[in-house]
């Protein structure tokens, strides 16, 4: 396949040239240790700067550093304040900077305005200047597969329900991704998550192959007494253990950017069970660190996405939005962390995969579902992140005729999400305040609730820079633990180490069963009993989930027509709680609640947060039957993969339903 090369259009260059300069002058007017010597003295220092930003910040992007990510951030950050200062020396006819400060601080501003007319003046020139460099990169660091078989880039959405994304291709906020359904032969395929439809047990179908025994988020091993969180980095890396087979989506040269598990991936970033790769010295961000004005760009961008998140919390509230979200403390930074930091390493990530020819890519980005947690499932800020996310993928599809081979491009999402008010909102207590004052002695603890990608972050940040974490953590010591996955509860009775069964928790806590299943908002129990097997409790009736027998009014009767086969699989993992409980769902306002304080959430049953999607192209087959449970989807990737890259394709997926039967 003969190498092409981004063209470098000399009416660009000149417009790049214009802006680079007007920004040099808007900082100097606002920074009072810099002075520009009019637009002549403005064009010197823009075309010195080029220069120095073509041949310092590469040799910083080499070094091979420990704690690449940290310390690169840092290093190129203060290598801006240098050029600044070196331009100084080198014409200070045209430019003089008073101070290291000054000209840190005169950076930033120029960044600022150059964020701010580079969409209006639409120049490109940094999309072409960084494929260029990534491309150079990849022939001189490891080499670069050259080769006409197909590469498959796997981009997840996290949280995106395929019933958001139809509405956001209607009305025009994914148009990017809008344009592949109408000129470039794309469709739209449904799949069903397994019972916990979150990102832990997601991934670890669809990129290991199983997600046996993850009945949540979070939960406990009355065994060994300990809690188990699918963010926490120790936790990724045991759970990823446990289900390496050999049969990885990204084993044999594949990649990982931006997941929970690496999915046996050889090269990793911001992959939480593999953490320590980014202690060493990750080349993974080379490319990254190569722009030294990509690090000031990354920052203001980060500002300007806390200020937007104040605005639009501000908003809400002064409109009285309901449902509403917990949007203060750390939060607005949590977001700028996920929309704008994460968002970029991870496209740049991906695109220096496809300069090196790697053979498969899956990358997590997890914008959207972090501002649909706080904000709502289509609220006007939850749906600008879904925009620029597809505008990102718009970025990477236009990188794919400079790969050294040709790519398709498949996007997907884990699961969905359901919108409304949280159970501590309806009610006034938590789920964990219910069973404490249900129990005959002792006490309930709530453990582990909130954001997943807050405590994502969070446990990979200090595993990233060197803090040490507690590892393993222990599971409470109280009588009973309740943990929350979205609208998913967990309740461990911690006086048996061992599952209890319905008959010996109605024997020891006669008024926790009664107080769970007739609570309005909560829509079923699951429970082991020691008679019939696994039964489904309901405020009006039992379901008998061995063999479907229903006792006065069906509590799954709101749910999937597998909410039966997927409760009876949970029920077989060994460490199912003693008693798994799901809010209620309204289907006529699409609503349900969760236990934690999430007002878009997922986790269990109950409306969008279980129908989640595949886009691909048309070309690329899918199952006549319905896709349930994330392992089929692994399958059905697996089979792309195999097919696109000449080797024997793998037998149809086969749905999760006829497994479980």
């Amino acid at each position: 396949m003969k190498e092409r090369r981004p063209r470098i259009s000399v009416v660009r260059v000149l417009v790049a040239w214009v802006l680079s300069a007007a920004a040099i002058l808007f900082a100097a007017w606002i920074v009072p240790g810099v002075s520009v010597h009019g637009w002549r003295g403005a064009f010197v220092a823009a075309a010195i700067l080029a220069v120095l930003n073509a041949i310092l910040p590469p040799i910083i992007a080499a070094l091979r550093l420990p704690y690449t990510l940290v310390l690169g951030l840092l290093l190129v950050l203060a290598l801006d304040a240098l050029m600044f200062q070196l331009t100084s020396r080198i014409a200070p006819s045209a430019l003089t900077v008073d101070s290291f400060w000054d000209a840190l601080l005169a950076a930033f501003v120029a960044s600022v305005l150059t964020v701010v007319l580079d969409p209006i003046f639409r120049s490109d020139d940094d999309e072409t200047y960084m494929l260029r460099v990534t491309q150079r990169i990849a022939r001189r660091t490891e080499g670069e597969t050259r080769t006409d078989e197909p590469g498959l880039i796997f981009l997840e959405i996290d949280g995106l329900g395929l019933p958001t994304l139809r509405r956001a291709i209607r009305d025009g906020n994914a148009p990017e991704m809008a344009r592949w359904l109408a000129e470039e032969g794309y469709k739209l395929t449904e799949w069903e998550t397994d019972l916990s439809s979150q990102t832990g047990a997601s991934q670890a179908g669809i990129l290991l192959g199983s997600n046996d025994d993850i009945p949540a988020f979070r939960w406990v091993e009355k065994e060994s007494g300990r809690q188990m969180t699918c963010s926490k980095p120790a936790d990724c890396a045991e759970i990823e253990q446990r289900h390496v087979t050999g049969i990885g989506l990204l084993a044999d040269g594949g990649a990982s950017r931006g997941n929970l598990l690496s999915g046996e991936a050889e090269q990793v970033i911001l992959t939480v069970s593999r953490i320590e790769e980014d202690k060493r010295a990750n080349p993974g961000y080379r490319v990254f660190f190569a722009n030294g004005f990509n690090v000031t760009r990354l920052l203001v961008l980060f500002g300007w996405e806390v200020i937007l998140e104040w605005t639009a919390a501000l908003r809400a509230r002064r409109r009285d939005v309901r449902p509403r979200g917990h949007r203060g403390g750390a939060y607005p930074f949590m977001r700028a962390t996920m929309c704008v930091i994460v968002r970029d390493l991870i496209v740049f990530g991906v695109i220096t995969d496809m300069m090196k020819g790697r053979p498969v890519v899956y990358a997590t980005f997890s914008s959207y579902d972090e501002v649909a947690h706080h904000s709502g499932l289509e609220r006007a800020d939850t749906l600008e992140a879904l925009r620029k996310l597809d505008q990102q993928f718009g970025r990477i599809a236009r990188a794919r005729p400079y790969a050294p081979r040709p790519y398709e491009i498949v996007v997907l999402s884990d699961h969905g999400q359901t919108q409304g008010a949280t159970f501590l909102q309806r009610n006034g207590y938590a789920l964990a305040g219910l069973v404490h004052e249900s129990l005959e002695s002792g006490g309930a603890t709530a453990v582990g609730s909130g954001d997943e990608n807050a405590a994502m972050v969070g446990n990979a940040l200090k595993e990233a820079t060197g803090a040490r974490g507690d590892g393993k953590q222990a599971a409470p010591q109280t009588e009973a633990a309740v943990l929350a996955s979205g609208n998913l509860g967990l309740i461990y009775l911690m006086d048996a180490d061992r599952r209890l069964t319905l008959e010996e928790i109605e024997a020891r806590h006669p008024r926790l069963l009664p107080a769970l299943r007739t609570h309005p908002h909560i829509g079923f129990v699951l429970a082991r009993s020691s008679e019939h097997g696994a039964v489904a409790l309901g405020a009006g009736g039992m379901h008998r989930l061995a063999d479907g027998h229903v006792e006065g009014e069906d509590p799954l009767a709101r749910f999937s027509s597998n909410a039966s086969r997927h409760l009876l699989r949970t029920d077989g993992f060994e460490h199912a709680p003693d008693l798994l409980v799901n809010s209620f769902y309204d289907p006529v306002l699409e609503e349900g609640c969760a236990f934690e304080e999430l007002i878009s959430f997922h986790g269990g049953l109950g409306g969008p947060q279980t129908r989640p999607f595949i886009l691909h192209p048309a070309q690329l087959p899918v199952p006549d039957e319905p896709i349930v449970g994330a392992a089929a989807v692994h399958a059905v990737l697996t089979r792309w993969r195999k097919t696109l890259q000449g080797e024997a394709p793998v037998p149809e997926a086969v749905p999760e339903p006829a497994r479980l039967a």
